[in-house]
């Protein structure tokens, strides 16, 4: 499994200072409107939002229409912006709270499919399958989890947030996040040690 703090690809995040800085400076260019900046932190973001947004919301119609309705958010709030957060965190939020949103008033949810099916490698089959198999295994265990549960992992695992910024994205406490990750470990484990067992 991922480790919290590192990137989808499991290799370490660009440095996280010059991100954090381009991003901001990005967002202030934003909030003078220029079109450029808005399209290249559209370009930084979509395919972001959109691996989060399809684990949340399972719902490939959703996906779109919600990345850009918080896109249309920054681009007329981005003048409210202080940097009391990272910019990747009030981005997230926003996202959260307009996924949030759909989702209640979505009544009839499109499965989304997150079986990515990568091309087996002539070389090495036998591994290529395994790691399909794993990413399966994971993926299942992922869905089976309650709304708020898989939105922590989500963001951990998959998008590098620690707990604080999690807490700051859902806005909730802390502390409810930690819980929620507990409870998804746990539910985790019971869901894959079967076929882990299976698989040695």
């Amino acid at each position: 499994m991922l480790k919290p703090g590192r990137t989808g690809t499991g290799l370490p995040a660009a440095p996280v200072e010059a991100t954090e800085a381009m991003e901001v400076r990005l967002v202030g260019l934003v909030s003078e409107e220029d079109l450029h900046a808005f399209e290249t932190l559209y370009r930084v973001y979509f395919p972001r939002l959109a691996r989060f947004l399809g684990r949340m919301t399972r719902s490939a119609h959703l996906i779109e229409e919600i990345v850009n309705d918080t896109m249309l958010v920054i681009w007329q709030k981005a003048d409210t912006f202080n940097g009391s957060s990272k910019v990747s965190t009030w981005v997230f939020a926003i996202a959260y709270r307009k996924a949030m949103k759909a989702i209640r008033a979505f009544d009839d949810p499109v499965e989304f499919d997150h079986d990515e099916r990568p091309a087996l490698d002539a070389d090495e089959p036998e591994h290529q399958l395994n790691r399909q198999q794993v990413h399966k295994m994971l993926t299942r265990a992922l869905d089976g989890l309650p709304l708020e549960q898989r939105n922590v992992v989500n963001l951990a695992y998959y998008h590098g947030m620690g707990y604080e910024e999690i807490a700051e994205v859902m806005d909730c406490p802390v502390n409810t996040v930690k819980t929620r990750m507990f409870h998804a470990r746990r539910r985790m484990k019971t869901v894959l040690s079967p076929h882990v067992e299976e698989m040695r």
